[in-house]
């Protein structure tokens, strides 16, 4: 007995008598994450320290940590501490195979000629300065959506516009946003997309339930987004010219680069120049439909790729059986490679802090700033945010804040479980909506570094910086302010399915449950 109780004199000192260093002990193991993350995504800090890490090294290590800290403030075992994070862990096996579904999907959809298809078909309307950055944007969203990567999509849709809009006398900086912004809408919204699936399976949220959710908001930006590009351009020519001599016009350096960086966005130009049948577009129309039938997330994507599967057959981008069955192994490696390994070691992470309460005093925190539950769900936002500019990168954002979030909210919020499930549709949607869009008002993130590298290289007559991308980015623009606003006082509840509870239905506890010591 005096073994056991020397064994954790350290840690009953600590919850004794330092409750507030106590605290601060359990949350070093974010600290230590975020930082490393922020030094490996922020250029000037990884040259000043001169390393640079992957999430896949980092998230290892900050597991590491977190075991050793449950151990010295809350006398967890490393046993206990590796069984909390196996057991956090098994909640997300759905997700896993939906990601390798959704990363399939996404390779069968790009070779089969869904993505070009969409392009061909804007390409054949006859485009002026006047109206080549609202189709720019119309486009690059409806590709987002079906390919499910927002710096693909750019790669592959910035340099047709852009230089469209050098051909037309249209304005190459507002083109440009209008990509950007585009770009990020499959991402945010996206059956495929592995923010939209992470961040939904970290607020355990059935993925096209969500979807349903934040349609009417995400379509309702879509549409202000085009009347104000719309409006931006009405001084503009709008003599017509032919799509298809942008992508003649594009230099043989910028086929270079993309060969380079986005094997698939050449791949995909190349089909639109030979030209793909149109009827190549009916995959994602059969996607969106199911999602909207109610339809289990796993089947949606199965039917998206049968469907590309057969129609591919037809057009002859799929020319046999076992070059479809060869993207479908590639489509798993790739989800299997980085971001289900990454996802495997989060979750083990925020298993062992959940299991020492690691986060109670945000918890705290966020309910002493809030009288009633849309001020909770707003700060959420912010924190969401705010980690996003931290940390530089949005999966790490969605992967870090977004466990923290999600149990403030089940903690300091009573109701029926069918209103929490909607704060929780809400959760999600901040953690990949502002992470997404939030991304494109902070100078250092990784988008912005990649959308005005890519913009340059492809277009190098002009100079693109952080003020003429932030400047046109109408999307992220309504997006991120009207997200909050609209959860703050709760007028999301004028879009169908989009509203969160009013209280009384649902109500901040009275005071926050004290959990039992672990010591």
């Amino acid at each position: 007995m005096a073994d056991k109780y020397n064994r954790y004199r350290w840690a009953r000192w600590i919850a004794k008598d330092r409750p507030r260093l106590r605290a601060f002990i359990k949350l070093t193991p974010v600290l230590f994450l975020a930082g490393l993350m922020m030094i490996s995504n922020i250029p000037v800090l990884s040259e000043f320290f001169g390393f640079s890490l992957d999430i896949l090294i980092i998230a290892p290590l900050a597991t590491i940590l977190a075991c050793i800290v449950a151990w010295l403030s809350s006398g967890i075992s490393v046993n206990r501490s590796i069984t909390a994070a196996i057991d956090n862990v098994k909640e997300m096996q759905l997700v896993f195979f939906i990601l390798m579904m959704a990363y399939a999907m996404a390779d069968v959809f790009m070779a089969s000629g869904v993505g070009a298809s969409i392009i061909s078909l804007s390409l054949r309307l006859g485009l002026s300065a006047r109206t080549v950055a609202i189709v720019a944007f119309l486009v690059s969203s409806l590709l987002s959506l079906a390919t499910g990567t927002s710096w693909g999509t750019f790669a592959a849709t910035a340099p047709i516009f852009i230089w469209l809009a050098h051909i037309t006398g249209g304005n190459i900086h507002l083109t440009m946003a209008a990509v950007a912004g585009g770009s990020c809408f499959g991402d945010n919204l996206g059956l495929i997309s592995d923010n939209t699936v992470v961040s939904s399976g970290i607020h355990r949220v059935e993925i096209t339930d969500r979807l349903r959710n934040q349609w009417a908001w995400a379509t309702s930006c879509l549409v202000l987004t085009a009347i104000c590009f719309f409006i931006a351009s009405l001084s503009l020519n709008n003599a017509p010219v032919d799509g298809s001599s942008a992508i003649a016009s594009i230099p043989a350096d910028t086929w270079a680069v993309l060969a380079e960086e986005r094997p698939a966005a050449v791949l995909l130009l190349r089909q639109v120049e030979v030209g793909v049948p149109l009827y190549m577009i009916l995959p994602i129309l059969i996607v969106i439909t199911a999602a909207f039938l109610k339809v289990p997330t796993l089947l949606c994507l199965v039917s998206g790729i049968i469907s590309a599967y057969i129609l591919g057959l037809f057009a002859g981008t799929i020319t046999n059986t076992s070059t479809f069955l060869e993207l479908l192994k590639n489509g798993f490696s790739s989800a299997g490679s980085w971001v289900i390994i990454m996802m495997a070691w989060v979750g083990a992470f925020g298993g062992v802090m959940a299991k020492m309460d690691a986060f109670r005093p945000l918890s705290r925190l966020s309910y002493k700033l809030s009288r009633k539950v849309s001020h909770l769900m707003f700060w959420n936002g912010m924190m969401s945010f705010l980690g996003n500019a931290a940390l530089a990168d949005e999966m790490a954002q969605i992967v870090t804040i977004g466990p923290i979030v999600r149990d403030i909210t089940e903690d300091s919020v009573i109701g029926p479980e069918a209103e929490k499930e909607k704060l929780r549709f809400r959760n999600a949607t901040f953690s990949s909506a502002l992470g997404i869009f939030g991304s494109q008002f902070i100078p250092w993130h990784v988008f912005v570094h990649y959308f005005l590298s890519v913009s340059a290289m492809i277009y190098p007559l002009a100079e693109f910086n952080f003020a003429s991308m932030v400047r046109y980015n109408y999307m992220a623009m309504i997006s991120v302010f009207s997200l909050l606003f609209l959860t703050l006082t709760n007028l999301d509840r004028f879009l169908p399915n989009f509203g969160t509870p009013k209280e009384p239905i649902v109500s901040l506890r009275a005071e926050l449950p004290e959990k039992e010591d672990v010591i």
